[in-house]
Parts: C-alpha cells; structure tokens; sequence
C-alpha cells in the first residue's frame, strides 16, 4: 500500500477511501486519507467476519461519494460474489456515467465472480484483473498502476513498463 502512494506522490498525489463490509449488514467508510501510514493504522484494525458479499453497497456509496466530490476511481479487491448481478449492475451503469473507472482485481478463477466483476469493470471503462490467491506482490502491481493512471492519467501510465500497467493498458478505453 505504502508503494502505491509513493508512485501516486511521484505522478501528482492521490487521496483514497477504505470501504468495507463484513459479516451480516457492517459496510464502512473512512475519511479520505492521503497519509500512508494513517491508512494503514485503519487497515490493521480491520478483521475478516463472515457473512455475504455487500459490492452492491460499496458501489451505491461510491456513487454517493461522487456526487458529492470529484471521484476518480474505485478499486475493488475480492474473491466472491452473492449477489444478484441485475440489482447492482444499476449503479456501475451511474459510476460510468459520473465518470468513475471502476479497477475489479478478482483474487482466485471463480468464473462466475469474473463474469460479473468484467460487467462492473466494462461499464465504467473500467479494467478487470485477476492475480493469483496469496500473490500479494501482483496485486501491488496492479494497485500501484491504477495510482499512477488516476493520479497522471494514460500518458504516466503508459510511461511505466511493469506487469500492472500492461494489464491495465490493455482495457481502458
């Protein structure tokens, strides 16, 4: 995480919000944060709870969030998806048109979750991913990319020559 900010400071500086559920109805927000190590304060105090996927309210408070401030970008982390695809496909459709890039990173080959996942990615001109379960290391390729892109745009994205911004390259429009 702390690689992420360095390159988002290098290409212009980033501001990020956590967002996130657990167990049965917890979904969360920070404030926006641009010190790394703030941010990972609250991420160490986070810990994993059971319950059901909550993307859906994720995307309608990104959506909200935007409304209220320029969005840029989301960024999505998981492995599952237990929703119904018709009822949040709604707000990637309103993220898009708010001009928001949704980033989904799908952990795991759920081919279901990635079905959905390319939908959210797809309508918001977005980019979907997926790295391997325990690959921290492409993961932070990945997010290190969408730093610089949101925080440089293409022409600082297309400037790095890592996995993370190929991938990346490859997908928005």
């Amino acid at each position: 995480m702390y690689e992420m900010f360095r390159e988002a400071a290098s290409a212009g500086g980033l501001d990020l919000q956590l967002v996130y559920y657990r167990g049965i109805d917890e979904c969360k927000a920070s404030t926006w944060i641009s010190d790394p190590v703030k941010l990972g304060r609250i991420m160490s105090t986070i810990d994993c709870r059971g319950g059901r996927t909550q993307i859906g309210r994720v995307l309608d408070h990104a959506v909200k969030e935007t409304t209220l401030l320029q969005v840029s970008a989301m960024v999505f982390v998981g492995d599952a998806f237990e929703e119904n695809a018709d009822t949040i496909i709604p707000a990637a459709h309103e993220l898009g048109r708010l001009g928001v890039h949704v980033f989904m990173f799908q952990e795991g080959d759920d081919p279901d979750v990635e079905q959905v996942f390319r939908q959210i990615a797809d309508v918001t001109k977005g980019a979907y991913c997926r790295f391997d379960q325990g690959s921290a290391s492409q993961l932070a390729e990945l997010l290190k990319a969408v730093a610089v892109y949101v925080a440089g745009g293409m022409t600082a994205l297309a400037a790095r020559k890592d996995s993370g911004a190929f991938k990346l390259l490859g997908q928005l429009k």
